[in-house]
Order: structure tokens, then C-alpha cells, then sequence
């Protein structure tokens, strides 16, 4: 064979391939949108990225996200949604309240699934719970609607307790108004007395604690919400350095030094919706898949910090909790 005729073939051969890969479609894309920051969210996404392996979609493999973050300022989780939906992801998937009301608001077409902690029929999310009706589906992980249960044990924890602070996020309009009524009605029937504070800023959840300081409240319940979840950290140093007991509603607050929490488990739902995000790039229609509600509610204990606080926990808590860091 002549010189120029290999150089030909081989040339061909080569670029063969090339070409191949240039005409392979897309990877399918996936949009993620929360109100917090990304490393707010880090444990959160493993668990996400855990549900899309079970369905069979590995990131950057057979599939990509676009990740959305909105940085803890609820007002720019709107232009978020949009921007998502302007790039034409195959699903969107949404933590929160408010980022799955600026998601929906966004779209009536493109699958959105959604955690939120509190009623998603209430919320407008869904026409029922087993029938979503719409392009929108998701997990319930039922955080707003333990404010009764959860000031019933900080009260079984510091049973002197008569006067509790209150820890608001008035940005998440919603969410803050499910906190409260639960917690003024269990309030009223314990006779404890309540002072609302209100924190919507790192700089505002500085400001509180300094009236906490002043007021010396006996107890601090801490609401629910994307936004205290993100500076968990935050409020933890905080009520070990002002010394008041506090009650969370996910574990990852006492697993950075808070005293105690009780809830569902934010990372299973997180699972739970890469799951179902897998289920919707398969075909399957969010108008088709029922709201999933998570029903394992988790107590924990920083043994700990209850020790430095000069805190004794009672054993009938000690015997329900699922978990003592010691």
C-alpha cells in the first residue's frame, strides 16, 4: 500500500469516531433550585444524587443538573425558577417552600418535584395528595406541622420553662405562619408564655439573640425553615454562648452543637425526590405519581451540649431518642 493511501485510511478511521460523538444527543438535564447555599445543601445533594442512582442516572454521566442556589435571599429564588426554565431542563427538582412556589409559579409543563415541610394541597401545590393533578409532585416532610410536639419536649426537657422565645423567618411567609399556629395552640394549653422574634438576615439572627440576652427567656424554639437550616451553625454557637436551651427541627442543627431536634429526616426526602426525578426522565407523569409523606419523625440529643448547658434529660426522653451524641 502507497504512503498516501495509509495516511488516507488511516486518517478516516480516526475521524470516524469523532464524528460519532459529535452526533450523540444530548445528556438529559435536570434542574435543582434552593433557597440556601451550596454548602448549605452538600449532605442534602448526596442523598439526592443517591435516589437518581437508584433509578439508574449517574451526574455527568447519563445525566447533568443545573444547580440553582439562591444564596438565602428568598426574593431572587423567582428569577432562579425562570432562568431554569428558560434553559429547558427536562424536570426541576426544588427544596422548600418558597423555592417550590417560585417553581411552580415558573412553569405549568415542565415536571417539577418538590420538598416541602408543610401541606402541599394548602400550599397550592397539588389538587390531592394521591392525585397531584399538575406538572408538580413530590415529599412532604411534615416539618411545619410539629410546633405542638416539638415545644411539648423542650417543655419535658427544661420543665421550669413558662416563658419560650420564638425564632421567626418572616420571608417564608408561609412556613413561619404553620410554625406558629402550631405553637401558640400548644402554647395556650401548657400556659407558657411566647415572645415572638423575627430574623431574616445572618445579621437579624445576631440581633435576636441579643434581646434573649436581655429578655432571658427560659427556652428558645427555633422554627422550621430553609433559612435557619442553612446558618444551623450560626444558631448553635449562638444558644451555647447566650446558654439557652433550644429546640430544632433537623438533626443536623444538634450535630453541630444544638441541644436537641425533633423531625423528619430532610436528606431521606432529598432521596426521595431523586427518585422520583429519575421516575419523571423515565416517562413516568407528576400528574400520576401520588405526594410521598415522610412518616418517620426522628428525636435526637446532644448529650454533650446538655451537659455544658447544665441540662439533665429526663430519662423518658433518653428512652425515645434516636440517637444520644455523646
Amino acid at each position: 500500500m502507497r504512503r498516501r493511501e495509509f495516511i488516507s485510511l488511516f486518517g478516516g478511521a480516526t475521524a470516524w469516531p469523532l464524528g460519532a460523538r459529535a452526533q450523540q444527543p444530548a445528556l438529559p438535564t435536570i434542574g435543582f433550585l434552593a433557597a440556601q447555599t451550596a454548602e448549605a445543601n452538600a449532605d442534602n445533594l448526596l442523598r439526592f444524587r443517591q435516589g437518581l442512582k437508584e433509578e439508574g442516572f449517574v451526574e455527568n454521566e447519563n445525566v447533568k443538573v443545573e444547580y440553582r442556589f439562591a444564596e438565602n435571599q428568598i426574593d431572587r429564588l423567582q428569577t432562579l425558577a425562570s432562568e431554569l426554565v428558560r434553559r429547558r431542563v427536562e424536570v426541576i427538582a426544588v427544596s422548600g417552600g418558597p423555592a417550590s412556589a417560585s417553581a411552580a409559579n415558573a412553569t405549568t409543563s415542565i415536571p417539577v418535584i418538590f420538598m416541602v415541610p408543610e401541606d402541599p394541597v394548602r400550599g397550592g401545590l397539588v389538587m390531592s395528595l394521591a392525585r397531584p393533578g399538575g406538572n408538580a409532585t413530590g415529599i412532604n416532610f411534615f416539618s411545619a406541622e410539629l410546633g405542638e410536639k416539638r415545644l411539648q419536649i423542650l417543655r419535658e426537657l427544661v420543665p421550669t420553662a413558662t416563658r419560650v422565645a420564638v425564632l421567626l423567618n418572616p420571608d417564608e411567609v408561609t412556613l413561619a405562619a404553620a410554625n406558629l399556629r402550631d405553637v401558640e395552640s400548644a402554647a395556650r394549653a401548657m400556659g407558657v408564655q411566647l415572645q415572638l422574634l423575627n430574623a431574616s438576615t445572618i445579621n437579624e439572627i445576631d440581633a435576636a439573640f441579643v434581646t434573649i440576652a436581655h429578655e432571658r427567656p427560659h427556652a428558645l424554639f427555633v422554627s422550621s425553615g430553609p433559612f435557619f437550616f442553612g446558618r444551623r451553625v450560626q444558631l448553635a454557637q449562638l444558644t451555647a454562648r447566650y446558654a439557652i436551651p433550644a429546640i430544632f427541627s433537623q438533626r443536623q442543627a444538634v450535630e453541630v452543637g444544638g441541644l436537641i431536634s425533633y423531625g423528619t429526616s430532610v436528606a431521606e426526602a432529598h432521596r426521595q425526590a431523586g427518585i422520583y426525578t429519575g421516575r419523571i426522565l423515565k416517562g413516568a407523569k407528576p400528574a400520576e405519581l401520588p405526594v410521598l409523606q415522610l412518616t418517620k419523625f426522628e428525636l435526637v440529643v446532644n448529650a454533650h451540649t446538655a451537659k455544658m448547658l447544665g441540662i439533665i434529660v429526663p430519662p423518658s426522653l433518653l428512652a425515645i431518642a434516636d440517637e444520644v451524641i455523646e
